[in-house]
């Protein structure tokens, strides 16, 4: 299961935290257990970090949250991080669907602590909110939205949807929300907007995928297009 997190920083800020996070608050929280999965910037928000946190199950969430929140790590930089944040409660509790060889495994390869280089790829994706978990959209985005997709160049990394549990970390709140999110790698920006360019293009998804995507969500689909950080390892 993973947390999917979106932040609204402070504008300017989001650099801050990024320095702090990568350099001191990846490792303090995966020696608690957590998996961190990937760091972005949002390509289309200059104030708003996302990120993945991963967990084995829930007791091993509250267990690794507790750990680290009321922990040395976050007591010494917590603070630093803090005051970069203008909302950090933009939070989605999910498991996996499908996870493929792109989506980074536990032991994957992180760059260092002290890594600056920035990726060119480009991690992007949408989350689409969704009346009940029973309606049906997973099997229609598994047979027709996800071979759309691989078919513009996006093959699929990972597809989540909402866990429906209770939120054993109080502290951190979770949205009550059902969703569907997915998310592609593409190796630079060339590649996403060629992507773009021929979803645009399409008539089956123009004409056919997009209107069924909105009739059956209870909001607009929130597009993903996320730069990861020098030391994520979803990239």
């Amino acid at each position: 299961m993973v947390d999917l997190r979106q932040y609204t920083l402070h504008p300017g800020q989001r650099d801050a935290l990024i320095d702090v996070f990568d350099q001191e608050l990846v490792d303090g929280q995966e020696q608690q257990g957590m998996h961190i999965v990937g760091q972005f910037r949002d390509l289309d928000d200059p104030d708003r970090f996302v990120w993945l946190r991963g967990f084995p199950d829930l007791p091993a969430r509250a267990a690794a949250l507790n750990g680290f929140y009321y922990g040395p790590v976050w007591k010494e930089h917590g603070p630093a991080a803090n005051v970069t944040m203008k909302d950090s409660d933009n939070a989605l509790l999910l498991r996996p669907i499908e996870l493929g060889d792109r989506y980074p495994a536990l032991d994957a390869h992180r760059p260092p602590v002290g890594a600056t280089e920035i990726p060119s790829s480009v991690v992007a994706g949408a989350v689409y909110h969704r009346a009940s978990l029973d309606d049906g959209f997973t099997e229609f985005f598994t047979d027709q939205v996800a071979p759309a997709l691989a078919g513009t160049g996006a093959g699929l990394a990972a597809v989540f949807e909402t866990l429906v549990a209770e939120n054993n970390f109080p502290p951190l709140p979770l949205r009550d929300e059902v969703v569907l999110a997915w998310f592609a790698v593409f190796p630079s920006d060339s590649a996403y907007a060629e992507h773009r360019r021929q979803v645009d293009a399409s008539p089956t998804w123009q004409n056919k995928l997009l209107p069924e995507i909105v009739c059956r969500s209870v909001a607009p689909p929130q597009q993903l297009r996320l730069r990861p950080t020098a030391r994520s390892q979803f990239r």
